[in-house]
């Protein structure tokens, strides 16, 4: 199934309800150090509610040390910057869709290790800012899984 990468979060009822969405979906999620919380915070607990469990959690020490790991993988970036639509992607089993932190997005460094056509948008009206980052990965899982018919749902 898809790998769900968050960069740096900050918000633990983001994290939570995203365990929840790993854990519903099939997901695996990573997690790249620094957080804005622990992972024991009770907010995060709260808004993952028992799911936590039932999650495939990785926790990486930096984004050096998961992307030296990842080489070969297909990251995709997820940017208000970004020129292409979600929507424009064949998205393939193993894909990592990389979100940044809640307050500043996806950092312009680890946007230029990635190639310009896997850095994707999530179309808004125009002079909006952003998305809440929970629905934004909610948004790009279920467009991958629906691409792949909901695939082991029932």
């Amino acid at each position: 199934m898809f790998n769900i990468l968050l960069y740096q979060p900050e918000i633990p009822p983001n994290t939570g309800n995203i365990i929840r969405l790993a854990a519903n979906t099939g997901c695996r999620l990573h997690l790249i150090k620094p957080l804005g919380f622990t992972l024991d915070d009770k907010r995060m607990r709260r808004a993952g509610l028992d799911y936590s469990e039932h999650a495939n959690l990785n926790v990486w020490e930096n984004w050096d040390n998961f992307f030296q790991e990842h080489t070969s993988a297909r990251i995709f970036g997820f940017t208000t910057k970004a020129s292409y639509h979600h929507t424009s992607i064949d998205f393939l089993p193993d894909d990592f869709f990389l979100f940044g932190p809640e307050t500043r997005g996806l950092p312009e460094t680890i946007r230029n290790q990635l190639p310009s056509e896997q850095l994707l948008r999530i179309p808004m009206l125009p002079n909006s800012r952003s998305m809440n980052l929970s629905n934004s990965v909610s948004v790009v899982v279920y467009e991958a899984w629906r691409q792949h018919q909901f695939s082991g749902a029932i």
